[in-house]
């Protein structure tokens, strides 16, 4: 009977111990400790816990060095991870924050990147490839001298071929769906098109995702 009544109470201990936080919230910490651990979180490929450690070196060190790093760490890790929104989010409080003349050509080429590679398909994001081309053509005539600049005209041949292909697409669309008129307007515009005597492959589109594109 002792043995049971033991067993019990160190179930109950057991149990007890389980069902306690296995953590304190962490509060007024230095600005290093909010550093490394956004640090470790993303080697780590916890990116959620490495924003809320952002969040707090953000809050309680609002002048610290450190958080110029942290933004760019956390903006590269999250472009690592096709999170290009938060990554978008990132850079540009880096922009306001510590843009300069020396680094803004830098910063706003990650951001036409982040852009750039947010375009998994390319029947989709019409009016972000749209944006995307304009901000990248903007790049280019701001920023003439910058290293960066053969990326951004690279990136900015390619987000032109896809806007081609989306205006083929939505010309057949209009001629499949009987909209003349519609299917005139894009039948123009890739006339018009200095892409139009190109020879282009058409991107490869899988089959099971094909019935939606079309």
């Amino acid at each position: 009977m002792k043995i049971t009544n033991l067993l019990l109470a160190v179930s109950f201990v057991v149990l007890a111990s389980g069902c306690a936080p296995k953590s304190k919230e962490v509060f007024n910490m230095p600005a290093i400790y909010w550093y490394e651990a956004i640090a470790k979180e993303i080697k780590n490929q916890d990116l959620e816990k490495a924003d809320s450690f952002y969040t707090s070196l953000s809050s309680e060190h609002i002048e610290s060095p450190l958080l110029a790093e942290a933004m760019m760490m956390l903006a590269n890790a999250h472009m690592q991870e096709e999170e290009y929104l938060l990554a978008n989010f990132y850079l540009d409080e880096y922009l306001k924050r510590y843009g300069n003349k020396e680094n803004a050509d830098h910063v706003r080429y990650l951001k036409l990147k982040a852009n750039y590679d947010s375009f998994p398909n390319p029947n989709r994001n019409q009016q972000l490839l749209l944006d995307t081309i304009v901000q990248t053509k903007d790049f280019i005539a701001k920023y003439p001298n910058s290293k960066f600049k053969p990326l951004a005209q690279t990136m900015l041949v390619k987000l032109e071929l896809g806007e081609y292909f989306l205006d083929e697409n939505i010309k057949g669309l209009y001629e499949r769906v009987d909209k003349p008129e519609a299917s005139k307007i894009y039948d123009a515009k890739l006339k018009n098109s200095a892409l139009g005597t190109a020879k282009m492959a058409d991107p490869h589109i899988p089959w099971y995702r094909s019935w939606f594109e079309k």
